[in-house]
């Protein structure tokens, strides 16, 4: 009986919101208070776009070039989490969009397509995958290339599903906005690795200090903007439930594809557990910082905020899908 109440108290602790969810919410709320405008406004967006430089500088002096190459032979299991990443989920957007005016919002609409045109996560694919026993290296390898990859691939899918809202004229110019201001803090990182990368590894909960307030910042600034447009006189309570449902059925059809399919093609249990977290996982670390380059702003509060509702679902139920794997037999 004690051991039951311990896995059921452990259970408990891994569904609820955690403290960076209930920052994000905290933000929401000062943004729909109290939100910026004018002058205030500009210079918060100048500290956001320097902050979201230095994020992308210290994740390529943390990315570990040994790691990668490490995972480099398994290149079906990367080709399969890079389909379920860029093909699967954005067919699935397409599938959604009767939804549009009607279940949702237009403008929520194409929050949802933004959302499936997005990379990996990095941090907790790895994490997940390390706890259900699967392939970490692999993961490690799939999760930052998916990440390295869709610095090209997610503006590019953005100009082809996403007309309204976007800022910007052709998908070659969102690719131009994207690599100035993302990839080039992040190529500059990689090469000053040797350098600095142990400095970097040394300071991890600065990172994590750089990560969550450049998204803190984005988010407070694109809900002030929405806010000052009339967000919440647009959005209604049935709107955000419907969203919420919309972002679990997407995440259970991710799952379940990625699962059958690894098991059709053979893949072992540690491979498919890999294929399964690295291939329905959605960054908000790298969502909302490409949001506000490939937005304008009046738009960004409608387009992070299915990003943000997915970004805590997918954790709390790979939570529990980790935990079930882990108890496996060996």
């Amino acid at each position: 009986m004690s051991n039951a109440i311990q896995r059921t108290s452990a259970l408990l602790r891994r569904l609820s919101i955690d403290t960076f969810t209930l920052m994000l919410l905290s933000t929401v709320a000062l943004a729909s208070l109290l939100p910026c405008s004018g002058r205030t406004a500009v210079v918060l967006g100048q500290v956001t776009t320097v902050a979201i430089g230095l994020l992308f500088f210290l994740h390529g002096a943390k990315l570990s070039r040994e790691a990668m190459l490490e995972g480099l032979t398994n290149w079906r299991l990367h080709l399969l989490v890079l389909a379920s990443t860029f093909v699967l989920f954005p067919l699935i957007g397409l599938a959604l969009k009767p939804l549009a005016g009607h279940v949702l919002t237009p403008e929520l609409y194409v929050g949802v397509l933004f959302l499936c045109t997005l990379p990996s996560t990095v941090q907790s694919s790895i994490a997940f995958t390390s706890m259900a026993r699967g392939n970490v290296a692999a993961a490690v390898c799939s999760a930052s290339a998916s990440n390295f990859i869709g610095i090209f691939v997610t503006p590019l899918l953005v100009s082809t599903l996403i007309v309204r809202g976007a800022s910007t004229g052709s998908s070659w110019d969102a690719v131009i906005s994207i690599v100035e201001q993302l990839l080039l803090p992040f190529l500059a990182g990689q090469l000053l690795r040797p350098w600095i990368g142990k400095w970097v590894d040394r300071h991890k909960p600065m990172l994590k200090i750089v990560d969550q307030g450049s998204i803190l910042l984005v988010v407070y600034t694109a809900f002030s903007e929405s806010v000052n447009e009339g967000l919440w006189h647009k959005l209604s309570p049935s709107s955000l439930i419907a969203l919420g449902i919309v972002c679990a059925v997407m995440l259970a059809v991710a799952l379940g594809v990625a699962a059958w399919t690894s098991r059709k093609l053979g893949f072992d249990k540690e491979d498919e557990i890999t294929i399964v977290f690295c291939g329905s996982k959605k960054s908000l670390a790298s969502g909302v910082p490409m949001a506000k380059v490939l937005f304008a702003p009046s738009a960004l509060g409608m387009v992070i905020l299915p990003v943000m509702l997915f970004h805590q679902i997918q954790l709390m139920t790979c939570a529990v899908l980790a935990q079930r794997w882990a108890r496996r037999a060996k």
